[in-house]
């Protein structure tokens, strides 16, 4: 898999790439190995450069995370986002029957790994703290992309796609905000 064409095409032709990603014999490992373990390195340095390099000001005061505790942050950071893709994967195979789809674990990690190539891709914004919520804004692009990758990959019928990727979007927000919170306790007693 081209890391370049594979998130050129989902982003600029999802519609004809779905079909693409669902043929494709690619392995959970393979995903990760050739796709999300390199741009979620994207947001991890982003970040850690953003918060710990550049920091950011406001009403006069510079505020700038210590090198030490950015570099455990953006590991942290980095580790717990590759997670996530698994235990929300996790969950969309789970929730398929629930609304007339197909299990498919294989297909369902597709769908969410390759959905999030725009939240990835976003977390550049990060280089510049300010800048950060562009890379959610970036991420709401990712749920049309789930959006248009249900039907193909986990064969949901379409009066229940709109439904669908509601309750798994709550879901993955849910996941994050749990992750979100480990990472917070882990920054709050590591090193500072």
């Amino acid at each position: 898999m081209n890391i370049v064409e594979r998130a050129k095409n989902i982003l600029l032709s999802p519609k004809s790439e779905w079909p693409v990603i669902e043929a494709e014999s690619s392995s959970v490992k393979s995903i990760y190995m050739e796709y999300l373990v390199l741009l979620a390195l994207i947001p991890a340095v982003a970040g850690f450069i953003g918060m710990s390099l550049i920091g950011y000001s406001a009403f006069g005061v510079s505020v700038r995370t210590p090198i030490v505790s950015g570099i455990a942050n953006m590991i942290l950071g980095y580790a717990l986002s590759l997670v996530t893709v698994f235990v929300v994967a996790l969950i969309a195979d789970a929730l398929t029957a629930n609304f007339g789809g197909q299990k498919n674990p294989l297909n369902a990690f597709k769908l969410i790994a390759f959905s999030m190539t725009p939240g990835l891709l976003g977390g550049i914004f990060s280089l510049i703290p300010a800048l950060g919520v562009l890379g959610l804004l970036a991420s709401l692009y990712g749920v049309y992309l789930l959006y248009l990758g249900v039907p193909t990959l986990m064969k949901v019928p379409e009066d229940k796609v709109a439904p669908y990727t509601v309750v798994l979007v709550i879901c993955a927000i849910v996941v994050s905000v749990v992750i979100g919170a480990v990472v917070g306790i882990a920054s709050s007693v590591g090193v500072h």
